[in-house]
């Protein structure tokens, strides 16, 4: 086996890998749309746990840089991410009703923002600029006006969609990837000269 085909058969497996993972994604992605409201909690606890541990790593970062000017600026700002993970934790389904809540004023903001300035500028893409506005702010009204319900599976829809989306975009890098190393490696293996057949150097052709 020469260099390029065991080089071949490496980044074949790599992108294996990822096909695989882009798998497991889209599974967890459509049973988070089946389940939304354990979809809604588990982001939570997911969103939660990274502010904690991305405080407890920051404190450890601050007291390691002790002594400079930014030194109560690191632990200040650990210790918010820190207190807000216990929170988040503690109570997931108080944070998914206010991030739900903030969710529906963006929708709401976002699309009277689109509408107003897609009739103010009247630009080329003036039609699609309104679609998305006039989607945005009635995405936002529906969300608003069942709340606090709506906090149940907005957002464990939205994470689990993030989840669907991203699945299919590696399942597509890894199969798309291991096509190509099959078509490059069949290539190489096509013009390799045999065991039997002499190699020239191009000195001995014009010879």
């Amino acid at each position: 086996m020469n260099e390029s085909t065991a080089e071949g058969r490496k980044l074949s497996r790599s992108f294996g890998r990822l096909a695989l993972l882009g798998t497991l994604l889209v599974i967890a992605g459509v049973i988070g749309l089946v389940h939304t409201g354990v979809a809604t909690l588990t982001s939570m606890l997911l969103f939660g746990w990274l502010l904690l541990v991305g405080g407890l790593v920051g404190l450890l970062h601050a007291i390691e840089s002790r002594g400079t000017n930014y030194f109560w600026l690191g632990v200040v700002v650990a210790a918010l991410n820190i207190a807000a993970g216990v929170v988040v934790i503690k109570h997931p389904e108080g944070t998914a009703e206010a991030l739900t809540m903030f969710a529906a004023l963006l929708f709401l903001t976002g699309g009277v923002f689109r509408l107003v300035g897609s009739v103010v500028v009247r630009g080329p893409q003036m039609g699609w600029t309104l679609l998305q506005g006039a989607f945005g702010l009635l995405l936002g009204l529906l969300v608003l006006f069942d709340w606090p319900h709506s906090s149940l599976y907005v957002l464990g829809c939205f994470f689990s969609l993030a989840l669907l989306f991203d699945g299919l975009g590696l399942i597509a890098i890894g199969v798309g990837g291991r096509r190509i190393v099959s078509m490059v490696s069949e290539r190489l293996d096509e013009t390799a000269p045999t065991p039997d057949e002499p190699i020239t150097s191009p000195e001995d052709e014009r010879k």
